[in-house]
């Protein structure tokens, strides 16, 4: 799904992020969203998603982030430094789709993993599998 952002007014921000501005967009907040398949107006359902509770693990976070930025680039010192000083949201890890990883949680039985909660899990699993299995070589890597 696609739309207007209702920030920055970017004519094709997406129903998650607008790559115009770079703000995460809640879908329902879009400006004339449309289907990117079929183009039809989307229809709005309520369903219950589970959300990971960023605001609770900021202190943690923010200690976390100024010991490691020191080896990090100006740009994304400054981009990970302003999201803290905006405060950090909930973000939802769970989508109504018939595609991807399921969440094993009872109530949550036909929803699955957002792909970018479970890819980096992923990435990491994927390293160790082709470094061969019972070696901590992968970590190495990361």
């Amino acid at each position: 799904m696609g739309g207007e952002c209702p920030s920055c007014h970017y004519h094709d921000a997406g129903g998650d992020q607008c790559d115009g501005c770079g703000n995460l967009v809640n879908a329902i907040e879009l400006i004339a969203p449309k289907c990117k398949l079929c183009k039809a107006t989307p229809e709005v359902r309520e369903s219950n998603h589970i959300f990971i509770d960023l605001p609770k693990i900021t202190p943690d976070l923010q200690a976390w982030v100024e010991k490691q930025q020191v080896a990090w680039s100006d740009n994304a010192s400054f981009f990970t430094n302003n999201l803290l000083k905006q405060g950090l949201i909930g973000r939802c890890i769970s989508r109504d789709l018939k595609w991807g990883t399921p969440i094993p949680q009872e109530g949550f039985e036909k929803k699955v993993f957002y792909v970018w909660f479970d890819a980096p899990i992923g990435y990491i699993s994927i390293t160790a599998n082709y470094l061969g299995a019972g070696t901590d070589d992968y970590k190495k890597w990361w």
